[in-house]
């Protein structure tokens, strides 16, 4: 399903659990989609407090509010001839969706602060680890602005229930991680892979990223069983 939607400009939501792996399937999409060469532009809509959201997707000018000593450009223009990611959109306040519902309709922003409208051409994708359904129902999400968002839905499960998925995810982890630590890359044992397979993982992809750098840091040449037993222990 994944690789049909890939090369297309269609939006899509992204649900799942916390460290499920919905920011590596965003990625992916970019990657495979015809705006590559765009950038890529993440905002975490839960780490933003909600007066600031505003700014930081829409940009202001100068003397719009305390602190805006001078123009900038928000993430929607940023991203402009790309992708803009918003994950944990739903922690974004009614009125951001609002602005973000007409962008989306308009393809154009608007400046706090400013009256002059900005035209974008920009792919939303959008995550969160939340009912939208329910939020809806309690008044916290806009319908329409879900419906605008949920072109393409794709559910990201849980790794404990796509084991299958581990040993293709410790490559790219391994290979990331060296390339970030500027390492040699170290590969791992079968017998190493098939153990990580079978963990518990309570914490998903994002625990299991911080078991493959511990193991690459404390480990030898090859990460092998004894290293996982020793170093992956909980």
């Amino acid at each position: 399903m994944i690789e049909k939607v890939a090369p297309s400009d269609a939006r899509v939501l992204i649900t799942g659990a916390n460290g499920s792996g919905k920011e590596l399937v965003a990625h992916w999409l970019h990657e495979k989609s015809l705006r590559n060469k765009g950038p890529l532009i993440e905002v975490n809509c839960a780490a933003i407090p909600s007066e600031l959201i505003e700014s930081e997707l829409f940009g202001h000018k100068k003397g719009s509010f305390t602190g805006a000593s001078k123009d900038r450009a928000g993430k929607f223009e940023t991203a402009n001839n790309g992708t803009l990611f918003l994950d944990e959109i739903g922690d974004m306040s009614l009125s951001a969706q609002a602005k973000v519902l007409r962008a989306l309709q308009e393809s154009e922003i608007c400046r706090v602060g400013s009256n002059q409208n900005i035209k974008v051409n920009v792919r939303v994708i959008a995550a969160t680890n939340k009912d939208l359904q329910k939020e809806i129902s309690e008044g916290n999400f806009r319908e329409d602005l879900y419906h605008r968002l949920a072109v393409i839905l794709i559910k990201v499960p849980l790794l404990n229930e796509r084991r299958q998925d581990i040993p293709l995810l410790i490559q790219h982890f391994s290979k990331k991680i060296s390339e970030e630590q500027g390492t040699i890359r170290k590969e791992f044992s079968k017998n190493a892979i098939t153990m990580l397979q079978k963990y518990d993982w309570t914490g998903n992809i994002r625990e299991l990223r911080n078991v493959i750098e511990r193991l690459i840091i404390l480990s030898g040449k090859q990460v092998s069983e004894n290293d996982v037993k020793l170093f992956a222990s909980k």
